[in-house]
């Protein structure tokens, strides 16, 4: 199972089962910004507790000797932190971040584009969320990472960015003047 595979699976069980989502991550910064390795997929999920035993049933489908365990979905749902799946036979990881439920989490949720990978139809976060989200990484974890990631998207002349969009939300959540600086760089 290629991830592109893995991938569309992923996206037709959260899809089948009508809870929202949104690709993230390094996976996303290959489509916005410059194609990267990444080792995960990484998915922000809108979940409630009617969607963990569903979930959690399909997940398993996809293989029998996946583990997916509704206690592990739970606990990431009251903290609102992750849970991850891993298919056996290929070590391909999906880590599904539980969002918190906010203003500005349902309205990126709402503004995530649908795309075509390789044939894998998926929801992605819209590339001014995506930069959004690494400047909070940066801030919390100080990698350098999540800025060469941001200036990848920032850098791609195919997209046109909604810089008063970014600016708000940056200042909002304290990130403005990472942002300023990446800007300039």
């Amino acid at each position: 199972m290629t991830p592109e595979e893995l991938l569309k699976r992923i996206s037709e069980i959260l899809s089948d089962l009508k809870i929202p989502y949104a690709v993230t991550g390094g996976f996303a910064v290959s489509v916005w910004g410059k194609p990267r390795y990444t080792a995960d997929i990484d998915i922000i999920v809108e979940l409630f507790e009617k969607n963990i035993k569903p979930l959690a049933k399909k997940l398993l489908e996809i293989d029998k000797n996946v583990y997916a365990d509704e206690d592990m979905i739970r606990s990431a749902l009251t903290h609102r932190s992750e849970f991850n799946f891993i298919h056996p036979d290929t070590g391909l990881k999906v880590d599904f971040f539980v969002m918190a439920v906010n203003a500005y989490n349902k309205l990126k949720i709402k503004r995530a584009i649908l795309l075509d990978i390789y044939g894998a139809k998926a929801y992605f976060v819209s590339p001014e969320d995506l930069i959004l989200g690494k400047l909070m990484w940066s801030k919390e974890s100080g990698s350098w990472k999540q800025k060469e990631d941001i200036k990848t998207v920032l850098r791609n002349p195919k997209i046109k960015l909604d810089f008063e969009y970014i600016k708000k939300w940056a200042e909002k959540q304290g990130t403005f003047k990472v942002l300023n600086e990446l800007l300039k760089s």
